[in-house]
């Protein structure tokens, strides 16, 4: 296996991991924000899906255009959309939750349909600007630029309200998080730092080869925005001591111990 293929497929196991984390948030707690983060994350590991598949068994237009649907224009929108429900109003979220499925939908047609201007290479990942017309290219630019934008922007905006007020915004749909304002002020660093290392991936090219610069950047954004996700779990609640009952089911003392004093 190549470099390449091998960095593409810890992506894909990685981003997976991630997305069944959200989604058994989202399933103990229906939240709209967990919701969006996870439907972006399985998009997320389509992308690094078809990156393997590119990189090990060829590229040819299909992986292509899965690659560049759901990595290029897709995810980052949704990603954004889970910042939009976690910092505002749960009305504001559905409105944009029914524009980014719109465009959605609309960017995922025009890709579908979209004529490939050149050739692909089976031995190289194609760049959108060599194979693709404007139609794709503008999707992927506002996509990636201004959803990421998003990203970083609501996650640096919460990062500071945790660190001034030590309590975050309660305009959303999140009630107040038990856990500490600076382990959240970090989660939110992290995640603005994961996307922008997601959003620079095509720099890498000036310093590997291509396919190994978007493989990199995938593993090291998603590793880095899944670890701002764990910082934000909570340790489950202890049960409390349950006070002891004798078969007959009439409440007694409980037995002594071997020292002779009642457990605490």
């Amino acid at each position: 296996m190549t470099l390449h293929a091998a960095l593409a497929a810890a992506a894909t196991l990685v981003s997976l991991a991630f997305a069944l984390s959200t989604l058994d948030r989202w399933i103990d707690r229906r939240r709209r924000h967990e919701a969006a983060w996870t439907a972006a994350l399985f998009m997320f590991s389509i992308a690094s899906a078809a990156l393997w598949c590119g990189a090990a068994l060829g590229w040819n237009e299909v992986s292509f255009k899965v690659f560049y649907l759901f990595g290029a224009i897709l995810n980052v929108p949704f990603l954004a959309l889970g910042t939009v429900y976690l910092l505002g109003r749960p009305r504001t979220g559905d409105r944009w939750a029914l524009v980014v499925s719109l465009l959605g939908a609309f960017c995922a047609g025009l890709v579908v349909s979209a004529p490939l201007v050149a050739p692909i290479e089976a031995d190289a990942l194609p760049r959108g600007a060599e194979v693709f017309g404007v139609g794709p290219r503008i999707a992927a630019a506002v996509g990636s630029g201004a959803a990421a934008m998003v990203i970083i922007g609501g996650a640096l905006v919460s990062a500071w309200r945790l660190l001034r007020t030590g309590r975050r915004s309660a305009a959303g749909d999140v009630p107040r998080s038990p856990v500490p304002p600076r382990r959240l002020a970090l989660a939110n660093l992290l995640i603005a730092a994961g996307t922008l290392v997601l959003s620079a991936g095509g720099l890498l090219n000036s310093v590997l080869d291509e396919m190994d610069a978007f493989a990199v950047s995938l593993v090291v954004g998603i590793a880095i925005i899944f670890g701002g996700f764990l910082l934000t779990a909570t340790p489950a609640a202890l049960t409390p001591p349950q006070p002891w009952y004798p078969p007959g089911g009439q409440r007694e003392a409980p037995p002594e111990t071997p020292t002779g004093l009642s457990p605490a």
